[in-house]
């Protein structure tokens, strides 16, 4: 389903990744792990494509992205690629069904559209009493949930998760962990997850090492 080959991005004199090939097949659960610094954050943005590689190419489904202009990039994002983030990036102003619906309005899905399915899925979520509840209101698992939700509500085919469960305690990432593998069986979504649990990581289809800007092993 996603192919990148020949990866390299640099910052300043600094070269973050020195050529990575990855394949990641429909409904994989793949977790990324490494030393802080190994690059894996910066992998995931390219291969999420709010970033381009200095070289290589990335292919969701056989369409090299990197073709693709910045309109036609960030439509390409809105539809098929999901975030989640260790800090959920919220917007603070807006309820949970409002952070939820926003993707879908930036598709161009009318309102109610959008709003039915955003409930559909905080009700599959255990979050249905917590609609018009602003993050502040939320707990930290709760706000990551409705970050959950926000990301799938267009149905992406692929998941990007970054720490997703490191700024949660223990019985919070266990849920978020079960999470994952839930919303994988019953969507069909891919997930690429950055994370330094071991947990998690044991929990994946297939665990991906990366140290000094290449991959180093996979299992």
């Amino acid at each position: 389903m996603l192919t990148a080959k020949g990866i390299v991005k640099t910052y300043g004199s600094l070269r973050v990744l020195k050529g990575i090939d990855l394949e990641v097949k429909e409904q994989e659960v793949v977790s990324i792990v490494g030393p802080s610094g190994a690059g894996k954050t910066t992998l995931l943005q390219i291969l999420g494509t709010l970033d381009r590689p200095d070289s290589g190419d990335v292919f969701y489904k056989g369409q090299n992205i990197n073709r693709l202009n910045q309109r036609s990039l960030a439509s390409f994002r809105n539809l098929n690629v999901g975030f989640v983030f260790q800090f959920h990036q919220l917007l603070p102003e807006f309820t949970a069904l409002e952070n939820v619906c926003i993707p879908a309005l930036i598709a161009g899905k009318h309102k109610g559209e959008a709003e039915k399915k955003a409930m559909e899925l905080l009700d599959f979520l255990g979050l249905s009493e917590r609609l018009d509840h602003k993050p502040a209101q939320l707990s930290g698992g709760e706000q990551q949930r409705v970050a959950v939700a926000r990301a799938i509500i267009n149905a992406p085919s692929v998941i990007m998760a970054d720490e997703p469960s490191g700024n949660l305690d223990t019985e919070n990432k266990k849920e978020l962990h079960k999470l994952f593998f839930k919303l994988r069986d019953t969507f069909g979504h891919t997930f690429i997850i950055v994370t330094h649990d071991p947990e998690l990581a044991s929990m994946s289809d297939r665990i991906v090492r990366i140290k000094d800007g290449l991959i180093t092993d996979e299992q």
